[in-house]
């Protein structure tokens, strides 16, 4: 067991309400809300934590107390009117009958969201001070009306109470109201609710004292916010902890829930939710200063993604709880393993952004490497065994290669795999070695791990042939043999041929990426610190425009430090040498105009074809011709059966088509969790 695990595992009371446990989630809007309440999606979804051993899990990051605070952005959560008592009443239910705790977070987002959806108000806050983040200008509130939206944050919160929830949050963190009244860049009132920072926290004194009144002296109420919002002009380190104490002092709140930073641009998104760029914990140092600040319960959250950083915080004093919110999504299971002593099979979070970056963009959450998170109604996250052994070969040993062994072997069939190289990844272990992506290579480290202790018997530096396959009398053949770099020019490397150390490019290079994914901006960074002067040119609107909100500012930012220049809305139209350079041939998008570069190096990035030449080679030998049927993948049902006896094959991943991790892992679990 990790040291101090018992610091984990003790339970925790907060005013008559005991918490198994010192792990919890905090609240975060994953997009599966729907008409504005918790439906099935989102309960399963946090029951699958409770079922795994957290001991609070809170939900519905920005749940909007008034009708002037949309919840359609992001699918969240309408705590406005009674109608969404029944189904608190029914998530509480299902969360506590697997011994967990549940609470939400409540909110008015202020000029944090947008005025053209839902009742087409206008965005609100303390002064018209205009958000970079939501692009909104809002209408200065009157004291009429924030007495209005007082009302609202303490009937949504006896709305909680009546829905058998365990508590509440008070979000004043991420630039939500409170903290847009607290913030000396966003309140220039000067009545009583502007000015001095103790004229500042006058609204969010009243809007605590409204919820207590409304819910009793023995409900729980705590509040999210900022130790330090790391802005030039906003909350210094010092106004943080003048307000954590005051709030604490005057017992307005239970629990405080700290974490560094504040969302009101592009790049403050990327550091208030630290991807992999980041270190562990960063943040961890201003809960503790605010800890020996307050005599209340302090949680923190921010990338604590493995349970040994996690009990030592608790161990050592810092905080009371640890939140472990893209952990969970990652693993729900994690807490039973722990207390099981199988801290070896937990999944552990890498911190890619995958599940955040989605939501940014109208999506729902998704883990990068759990194809089960979020999808719990039909995809399972323990893997049940089959009514029959089988024997099975998958070929290729990258991500889905890897989740259909596992998949298959925890089935209990007899599983072997071929790959051709002599390590397990596939391309994870080439986008690893960009940069600030090295944690990616977790994903294929666990994955080999579980296909070990499963027995699975791995042939690497094998390239399977139909003879080598055939002589193990399979049953059923999973093809994931992954892709190649697509449509390569002539005279052009690709940028598999950088990261893998084929080619070590000197002088001046163009990167030209038509993706707009990650892997263009992390090779012109790789290429950039090895010396070279560059030039990012995409058919884009901007370098990776496909990157999401976590992940894209950060490749801005190190594309900026390192001096490459980035040309958007410019496609290749040819290559041609000169010399020992090249020049490249490049045509605007918009006017049709043509410019060419002379450089010593041109990288293309195309994405990827697949490789399919295996697949095509068994597919007349296979009963199903190699089909899979989409109705009963969607369904989460078993493959149909075929008439006649004999081989079933399948392929997945990249060998259908490229995509990213998420959907080779996705492929491999909808289909072998029933083989």
């Amino acid at each position: 067991m990790i040291a101090h695990a018992e610091a984990l595992l003790k339970p925790l009371t907060i005013k008559g309400i005991t918490i198994r446990n010192r792990v919890m989630s905090t609240s975060h809007a994953p997009g599966y809300g729907r008409d504005g309440k918790p439906q099935e999606r989102y309960q399963l979804y946090h029951a699958e934590k409770a079922r795994g051993g957290i001991g609070l899990t809170m939900f519905g990051g920005s749940s909007s107390v008034s009708l002037d605070s949309p919840a359609t952005p992001w699918n969240q959560i309408s705590v406005a009117d009674d109608s969404i008592i029944p189904w608190f009443r029914q998530f509480a239910d299902r969360v506590h009958g697997h011994g967990a705790r549940l609470m939400i977070q409540l909110t008015h987002m202020g000029r944090r969201t947008r005025w053209d959806t839902d009742n087409w108000f206008p965005t609100v806050s303390a002064s018209t001070r205009r958000e970079p983040a939501s692009r909104t200008i809002p209408k200065i509130l009157e004291e009429e009306e924030i007495a209005r939206i007082v009302r609202d944050y303490a009937e949504a919160a006896r709305r909680a109470r009546e829905g058998g929830l365990d508590g509440i949050e008070l979000s004043a963190a991420h630039g939500h109201l409170v903290d847009q009244f607290w913030a000396p860049d966003v309140n220039r009132r000067a009545d009583r609710y502007g000015g001095a920072l103790d004229n500042r926290m006058r609204f969010g004194i009243e809007v605590l004292e409204a919820m207590r009144a409304a819910t009793g002296d023995d409900f729980v109420i705590g509040m999210r916010m900022s130790a330090d919002e790391l802005l030039a002009a906003g909350l210094s380190h010092d106004d943080c902890l003048h307000i954590a104490g005051n709030y604490a002092g005057r017992g307005l709140v239970d629990f405080l829930n700290i974490l560094g930073g504040n969302a009101r641009d592009h790049m403050a998104h990327a550091v208030i939710l630290p991807n992999m760029s980041f270190p562990v914990a960063p943040f961890v140092s201003l809960a503790s200063a605010v800890k020996r600040e307050v005599d209340i319960p302090v949680f923190h959250a921010q990338r604590v993604t493995d349970l040994a950083t996690a009990a030592r915080i608790v161990h050592e004093g810092h905080v009371d709880m640890v939140a472990m919110t893209r952990a969970h999504i990652a693993d729900p299971h994690l807490v039973r393993k722990l207390a099981e002593g199988r801290e070896d099979d937990i999944r552990q979070c890498v911190g890619a952004g995958y599940c955040i970056d989605r939501i940014y963009v109208g999506g729902d959450a998704l883990c990068l490497q759990n194809a089960a998170t979020g999808r719990e109604a039909f995809m399972p996250h323990v893997i049940s065994p089959a009514a029959r052994a089988l024997t099975a070969v998958v070929v290729g040993a990258g991500p889905a290669g890897l989740e259909a062994a596992r998949v298959l072997a925890e089935r209990g069939h007899r599983v072997v795999l071929f790959e051709k190289d002599g390590r397990v990844g596939g391309q994870i272990n080439l986008a690893a070695r960009a940069g600030w992506r090295e944690a990616l290579s977790g994903i294929p480290r666990w994955l080999l791990g579980q296909v070990t202790r499963l027995g699975v018997d791995l042939r690497l530096n094998t390239a399977a042939t139909p003879a080598l396959i055939a002589a193990e009398a399979p049953e059923v053949v999973i093809v994931a043999t992954g892709g190649v770099p697509g449509d390569l020019p002539d005279h052009a490397a690709s940028t598999w041929d950088v990261l893998s150390g084929r080619l070590a490019p000197a002088g001046s290079v163009l990167l030209y990426d038509e993706t707009g994914q990650h892997q263009g901006a992390s090779v012109a960074e790789a290429v950039a610190k090895a010396g070279c002067l560059v030039e990012l040119a995409t058919h884009d609107r901007m370098a990776a425009e496909e990157v999401g909100t976590t992940n894209q500012p950060v490749h801005l930012r190190e594309l900026y430090r390192l001096g490459v220049i980035v040309s958007p809305n410019l496609e290749l139209v040819e290559i041609y040498p000169e010399g020992n350079r090249k020049v490249a041939v490049l045509r605007n998008t918009m006017t049709g105009e043509e410019e060419e570069r002379l450089v010593d190096h041109i990288i293309v990035e195309r994405g990827t074809l697949p490789v399919d030449g295996l697949y095509f080679d068994l597919k007349p030998r296979a009963v199903n011709r190699g089909q899979t049927d989409q109705h009963a993948l969607v369904a989460g049902k078993p493959q149909p059966q075929a008439e006649a006896p004999g081989l079933k094959l399948y392929r997945i991943g990249d060998a259908v088509a490229g995509r990213n991790i998420h959907a080779a892992l996705y492929d491999a679990l909808r289909l072998c969790k029933d083989i």
